[in-house]
C-alpha cells in the first residue's frame, strides 16, 4: 500500500512540474515576441526626410537651416525605437520644421559611403547637426531620448 501511495505522489509531482514549464515557455514565447515587435516596430512620421547631402544643402542654404543628419540601418533596433518615440513626436516634430533640413542616411546603401567616411560614423543610430558647409555643430551617438534631442535642437 505504501508503495502505491509514493508512485501517486510521484505522478502527481511530474503533473504540477509540467504544467509549471508550460506555462513558463508559454510566457517566454509571448515576452519574446512582444520584445522583437517592440524593437522593429517604427510607426511612419510627418517629417521630410532627404537621403541626399547637395539637396539638403541647397534647401539649407535657401531657408537659413542647420542640417540634422540621422544616420541609420535597416536592421537597427535603436534606430527604430528612437523613429517610434522621438520623431513621431508632434512637439519634436514642429521642432525640427523650424530649426533642421532632416537628412536621413542608411549606411547599408554604398552611396553613403563618403558620408560616412567624412563624418567617422561608427554606430547607429549617430545623430549630427551640421551648418550649410558641413561643419559639425553637436553630434550624439547611440539612441537620444526626446527630451535630450529637443535640447539638442533648441541649442544649434
Amino acid at each position: 500500500m505504501k508503495i502505491k501511495n509514493i508512485s501517486i505522489d510521484v505522478k502527481q509531482s511530474k503533473k504540477k512540474s509540467h504544467s509549471f514549464w508550460k506555462f513558463f515557455w508559454l510566457t517566454f514565447l509571448a515576452v519574446s515576441l512582444w520584445y522583437a515587435w517592440y524593437s522593429f516596430y517604427a510607426p511612419s512620421n510627418d517629417i521630410t526626410w532627404i537621403d541626399n547631402m547637395e539637396y539638403a544643402q541647397k534647401l539649407a542654404n535657401n531657408s537659413d537651416k542647420n542640417i540634422m543628419v540621422f544616420f541609420t540601418a535597416e536592421w537597427c533596433s535603436p534606430c527604430r525605437i528612437m523613429k517610434r518615440e522621438v520623431f513621431a513626436d508632434q512637439e519634436v516634430k514642429n521642432a525640427m520644421d523650424a530649426k533642421v533640413v532632416s537628412l536621413e542616411i542608411n549606411i547599408d546603401d554604398s552611396n553613403s559611403e563618403a558620408l560616412i567616411k567624412q563624418y567617422s560614423i561608427g554606430a547607429t543610430p549617430t545623430t549630427i547637426f551640421i551648418d550649410n558647409e558641413g561643419n559639425v555643430i553637436d553630434y550624439a551617438v547611440g539612441k537620444v531620448g526626446k527630451a535630450k534631442f529637443l535640447e539638442m535642437l533648441l541649442n544649434i
